[in-house]
């Protein structure tokens, strides 16, 4: 099962983390690519994975549309709305496309390539009350 990870971390591991990486690269040592995407706060994740996105998400996953217009009618969505919401997903790497031609015209296919979406909040990265 692949799995795409949403972590919430505190402003200070960012840096930290970012710290250890640009000496590790400096040093000449491999760096691994750690996937997924991190935000300093549960609201930004939550702007990100909004009920429309997990509904856009869901329905590639289940029912793979064969273009975003295809999409935007399983969802009963405006097209423009989920082409920037596919955009923005794409983005972050949630979700893939690729251009199919054809005649008359090009489409772009989403797919998402994950089974689940996981998100991690320690406790100790909250802030303080």
């Amino acid at each position: 099962m692949k799995t795409f990870e949403i972590r919430i971390k505190t402003t200070e591991k960012t840096l930290k983390d970012f710290v250890r990486t640009y000496e590790g690269l400096q040093a000449g040592k491999r760096v691994t690519k750690k996937k997924g995407v991190f935000f300093t706060n549960v609201e930004a994740a939550r702007n990100l994975l909004t009920p429309e996105r997990i509904k856009l998400l869901t329905l590639i996953h289940e029912r793979k549309p064969g273009s975003i217009y295809q999409l935007a009618k399983m969802c009963d969505r405006d097209q423009k709305n989920v082409h920037a919401d596919v955009a923005l997903l794409e983005r972050y790497g949630i979700l893939e496309t690729r251009i199919r031609r054809g005649a008359p015209r090009t489409h772009r296919v989403p797919r998402v390539p994950y089974d689940e979406i996981n998100l991690r909040i320690p406790l100790a990265a909250q802030p303080k009350l």
